[in-house]
């Protein structure tokens, strides 16, 4: 039995929760259309403009598009519905989704009619919008209309699925488009093996992929691209290379995605010279790296203590015109406060701001967390109060580094007044637990500190445990440490090497 979808609802309430959404969602310019006065056109240039323009529909201001609206619908004969659609379909590219909506509505008003075309669009602004319900009601318009929906309007719908994380639902509509005898294309298979990807069924995306010749459609670069990506996050990286492979013997090329995907794969595993020759094996066949494969290296690089060779990556990538962005920095400015190249780092920061990148929060966090565990807390002070004067908002993180700070500082009246501060705003978390019982060790205190996690929704874990047991046995309570053991193994948390090894020292 077929399963009852979403969209063979009745459509009776269409016009009023359309009505609503529009009411809710438009944007201001229905005025400006429905009390536009003729006398804005002055000259026969101006005008011959301005209907040149709608035609064309090749403006790139929202303003020139509702003068040239403005303009054609006080001529007559008015435009053709086809002309009127081009025109918002180029609002849609421009994602002005809202004027879409009020320029419909103008139109609709103007007398008239919708085709499939013109609704198709408004399920894609409601889909953009992630208002795929309403994507849904149109949906039944245009079959209470007696329009045939086209595959365009299936896959629209099936995108604004994927969109909202409704992946079953989407897979859902696709079986029954499939099953209603609608021949999805490359770019219908293309959105759903995409949202399967995305929500961990990169199995089932390969199904789709293996079956997709078998009802005449040829996966394409986009098809394999997702799944090869999807693969490397998974850590299947062989796998991933096969079909790699797969696609090229089919004579499908790949593109910057494709690779990007496998570089990103190759470097999780830590093959970096595997990750160099792809690099390498893209720029002979002409397919130019962009910013998303360049910081997928330079960021492996850096993690694997290779500053040199990430640094030399992005001379590179300056030498090839690609323009880095705040990750990419953002890495660099990481790998060397790790290899302790402190004075690189604030240059490249400065650098950084000289380019017009603005440091979000990831970059101070660096910084304030290098500051801290070099025992320069008061200049980690001094970032945050720069930080805050730049409108960036420091979070748990920045917080948990400068009570870090204090505590190796032996500066434990802040810690403690900084950790009341964030369990008060309730941004404290388990880490700022941790800090504060293993920087604050007084037997009471921290027994206090341990029970207060709980009562404010925080699970003591492994380290929390493993902080605790420390102090007990240092402090020669060594019956308390292992009947804490015991508590830990009774909460399924399994002790790790860390744990024993506390306990043999002790022992020892």
């Amino acid at each position: 039995m077929m399963m009852k979808m979403p969209w063979r609802r009745k459509s009776r309430s269409f016009h009023l929760q359309l009505q609503g959404a529009i009411g809710t969602i438009q944007s201001p310019f229905l005025f400006l259309f429905t009390n536009y006065c003729h006398s804005s056109t002055s000259t026969l240039e101006d005008a011959r403009f301005l209907t040149n323009n709608f035609k064309s529909a090749s403006f790139t201001h929202l303003d020139d598009a509702i003068a040239s609206f403005n303009h054609v619908i006080h001529k007559h004969p008015l435009p053709s519905r086809a002309q009127f659609s081009r025109f918002l379909s180029a609002l849609v590219k421009m994602k002005q989704y809202h004027t879409v909506f009020s320029m419909s509505k103008t139109i609709e008003l103007l007398g008239i009619s919708h085709d499939v075309y013109s609704l198709s669009i408004l399920i894609n602004c409601f889909s953009h919008l992630h208002l795929v319900d309403f994507g849904f009601s149109v949906f039944g318009k245009m079959l209470k209309f007696g329009l045939e929906p086209t595959t365009v309007t299936f896959t629209t719908l099936i995108n604004g699925l994927c969109m909202e994380s409704k992946i079953d639902k989407a897979v859902e509509f696709f079986d029954d488009m499939v099953a209603r005898g609608y021949q999805p294309n490359v770019y219908t298979y293309n959105v759903i093996v995409n949202g399967m990807c995305k929500f961990g069924k990169t199995n089932v995306a390969i199904g789709l992929l293996k079956g997709m010749a078998d009802r005449g459609c040829e996966p394409n670069v986009v098809t394999y691209s997702a799944i090869i990506d999807a693969l490397c996050k998974d850590e299947l990286v062989g796998e991933a290379l096969e079909l790699f492979s797969q696609m090229r013997n089919k004579g499908i090329s790949p593109n910057v995605i494709t690779y990007t995907g496998l570089i990103h794969g190759v470097c999780k595993l830590g093959q970096k010279n595997q990750a160099l020759a792809l690099m390498n094996e893209m720029v002979e066949q002409n397919i130019s790296p962009d910013v998303y494969t360049f910081n997928v290296l330079i960021d492996a690089l850096c993690k694997d203590g290779m500053v040199s060779e990430a640094q030399n990556t992005f001379n590179i990538m300056i030498q090839r015109g690609v323009e880095p962005d705040v990750v990419t920095y953002n890495s660099l400015i990481d790998g060397l406060c790790i290899s302790d190249q402190f004075k690189e780092a604030l240059a490249l920061l400065k650098e950084m701001v000289g380019r017009n990148i603005c440091p979000n929060v990831f970059t101070f966090n660096i910084l304030i967390d290098t500051l801290c565990k070099k025992g320069l807390v008061s200049n980690a002070e001094n970032i945050i109060k720069i930080m805050i004067q730049r409108g960036v908002e420091p979070d748990v993180v920045t917080y948990n580094s400068l009570m870090d700070g204090y505590c190796l500082c032996k500066q434990i009246d802040k810690a403690r007044k900084l950790f009341d501060l964030m369990v008060t705003n309730g941004i404290a978390d388990i880490f700022s637990y941790n800090i504060l019982i293993n920087g604050y060790w007084r037997p009471q205190t921290a027994k206090e500190l341990f029970k207060d996690m709980c009562s404010h929704g925080q699970q003591p874990n492994i380290v929390t445990f493993s902080i605790m047991i420390d102090g007990l046995c240092r402090q020669g309570n060594l019956d308390e440490a292992l009947t804490l053991l015991k508590e830990m193994e009774e909460s399924q948390l399994k002790p790790d090497l860390v744990t024993y090894s506390i306990l043999i020292n002790v022992q020892l």
